[in-house]
């Protein structure tokens, strides 16, 4: 791992991520991006391009000043960070600056959201998770260290995941954890005999190039949600990490089928990592 971009809103969750990203960096020799993305797009149709011209830089300014006091902590010594200033907030705009730097982890820090708000606006986390094509690690609080020694990876075990799979290894490897390999089984329609489940891990663990030794780490929960049946088995084992992959839904679709990625992201109280397929 070389680059993390962490973006930032100046909050307390902001800096709770900045945090875990410089754990990350004094782990291994990694650059930090600090992101901040102006929000100057709804404006006043009257204003002219010399009072927008002007509002930008007044904005900019004020940010870098912002940026200044922001990344004066303690705990950035000695780490190599560099700041960017976007003029428009802009969820697949992140991800292309993700992309363009070849980042391999965007951190960020989420307080969730719920009810209507969750349904109608979503998180600022979730619009990030439903762009990036690099994983997203969402914090709920401060974390004093990041040793995920237990990781809960949830799959449905099909051809298409099995790239997110393989970076799912290789993260869980940077981290040095034991990967917990989950399959949620699911009421009517969805469900799945005991040997349906074992003959679809075995098959996505050889098509991964896995040794087909490791289905005895496979486990299966019975659940009538997947996200539930992911909360609840990694409760069981005391998971110190959630990894799951999403296929980024946008858009009518995302509204009426969700996400299990992006419900994690809001609810789990664990630490939760999206990977897109």
């Amino acid at each position: 791992m070389k680059k993390v971009i962490v973006p930032v809103d100046f909050s307390e969750h902001s800096a709770h991520a900045l945090k875990a990203a410089a754990l990350l960096a004094k782990r291994s020799d990694i650059e930090i991006i600090v992101l901040h993305m102006l929000n100057l797009s709804v404006v006043s149709l009257s204003e002219s391009a010399s009072d927008l011209q002007e509002q930008s830089v007044f904005y900019l300014k004020l940010a870098e000043k912002k940026f200044k006091k922001f990344l004066d902590k303690p705990y950035l010594k000695d780490v190599k960070v560099t700041s960017i200033i976007k003029h428009y907030l802009s969820f697949s705009e992140i991800n292309a600056i993700a992309e363009e730097i070849n980042a391999d982890l965007i951190l960020m820090s989420s307080h969730g959201a719920s009810g209507i708000k969750e349904i109608f606006i979503g998180s600022n986390t979730e619009k990030v998770i439903r762009h990036a094509t690099v994983p997203v690690l969402v914090l709920k609080e401060e974390l004093f260290d990041l040793n995920f020694e237990d990781v809960v990876y949830a799959s449905d075990f099909s051809e298409k995941s099995i790239p997110a799979y393989k970076k799912a290894l290789k993260l869980m490897e940077f981290f040095n954890s034991e990967l917990h390999l989950l399959y949620v089984n699911l009421p009517n329609d969805q469900f799945k005999s005991s040997s349906q489940m074992q003959e679809m891990a075995a098959n996505f663990l050889t098509k991964a190039g896995q040794d087909i030794s490791k289905l005895k780490e496979v486990s299966f929960e019975c659940e009538h949600t997947i996200e539930k049946g992911i909360l609840n088995f990694s409760n069981l084992i005391g998971a110190d990490l959630i990894v799951i992959s999403t296929n980024g839904r946008k858009g009518m679709s995302h509204l009426f089928e969700g996400s299990v990625a992006e419900d994690l992201s809001n609810h789990a109280s664990l630490p939760v990592v999206t990977i897109k397929i």
